[in-house]
């Protein structure tokens, strides 16, 4: 978060007072509340410049789960089980088809997260809202509660050099670093392909590589934290691999060292499309921007890591350590035989 960002966010402070149960407790991605012996966490998230994409491909059944997806993705980070979303669909104009068409992916990713809808809104607003298509713009925002009991939150702390992190694959670009994606790859924002070419490297077309919907981590993160201590959770979206620094302030000075990527063809396509367009994205905005085939992290004790990667092969996630816990700070990418420090 940028330093005037933050000190806008601080007056929020006033607030916790109101907090009917205790202190509120801060988290290294957020904050929870007390309630009776439990904590709830709540996010509030959106999907980006992805609707536009939508859009362009005329296709709206999958942009829902992306936006289920990076409600349930954050709240898990505390250890918190979801509970329920509530989304907020925000129109040029609110046209039946395309609301359903909206709806049938939020509850297909309401169902992968097993969360309640009990409620939501849909408003017309076409000040606001344009699109790329006539009567066709759209905004999605939702959000998300989740309980954790008190032994179950995630704290961020006593991390420790020689840990071990366990990355889950994700599913493509999910919902980051959009913005940079389009304009290197559509020409709709000033790139290189038309939204229905199959470039080498794909094997369907582009706009629907790209709309591939965001994953979602529910079950296979809950069925670790039945079974492991989980010393943090990362959900790899902005700032990617950056994020990780965060968990300094709660864990003391160290670092992160990654050293095992299998990014699917679409990350290099963007890197390599850029070059073709005589612009550059260097592989240190690459890690800083995209989730490079990691989309969710977890850091357990190294003597754990096996059984947390088990853990995972059973429910169908085929994790993999992708890096370790260092002494010194700041986070370290080995890839493709180059070092690279993330700033």
């Amino acid at each position: 978060m940028r330093a005037h960002s933050k000190k806008a966010l601080d007056c929020l402070k006033k607030t916790y007072g109101y907090s009917h149960y205790g202190k509120v407790v801060s988290l290294p991605y957020g904050k929870i509340l007390p309630w009776k012996d439990c904590y709830l966490d709540l996010v509030i998230e959106g999907v980006g410049t992805k609707v536009l994409v939508a859009q362009l491909a005329g296709k709206f059944d999958t942009i829902g789960i992306d936006g289920v997806a990076m409600a349930v993705n954050d709240v898990i980070r505390s250890g918190a089980r979801p509970l329920a979303i509530a989304d907020n669909i925000h129109a040029q104009v609110s046209d039946p088809a395309l609301i359903s068409q909206l709806m049938k992916g939020i509850v297909k990713g309401a169902a992968e997260a097993e969360c309640v809808i009990p409620s939501g809104e849909i408003g017309d607003v076409a000040e606001l809202i344009k699109g790329l298509t006539q009567g066709k713009g759209f905004d999605l925002v939702f959000a998300s509660i989740g309980i954790a009991t008190k032994e179950k939150v995630i704290y961020g702390r006593n991390i420790k050099p020689g840990d071990v992190i366990v990355g889950m694959p994700s599913s493509g670009l999910h919902s980051n670093g959009m913005s940079l994606a389009r304009r290197v790859l559509f020409k709709q924002w000033g790139g290189k392909y038309q939204a229905t070419a199959v470039p080498d490297g794909l094997e369907r077309e582009i706009v629907d590589e790209v709309l591939e919907p965001t994953r979602i981590y529910v079950k296979p993160f809950l069925g670790i934290a039945e079974e492991v201590k989980v010393k943090a959770a990362i959900n790899i979206t902005g700032d990617a691999y950056l994020k990780f620094n965060r968990l300094e302030e709660f864990s003391g000075k160290i670092g992160f060292e990654f050293d095992n990527f299998k990014p699917q063809p679409i990350f290099n396509l963007i890197q390599k499309t850029a070059t073709d367009l005589s612009g550059t994205i260097t592989e240190e905005e690459m890690f800083r921007t995209f989730n490079m085939g990691w989309g969710f992290a977890v850091i357990v004790d190294k003597e754990n890591s096996e059984r947390t990667i088990d853990v995972l092969k059973k429910t169908g996630t085929q994790a993999e350590q992708i890096g370790h816990v260092r002494a010194t700070a700041g986070v370290k990418i080995l890839y493709k035989n180059r070092k690279i420090a993330l700033k």
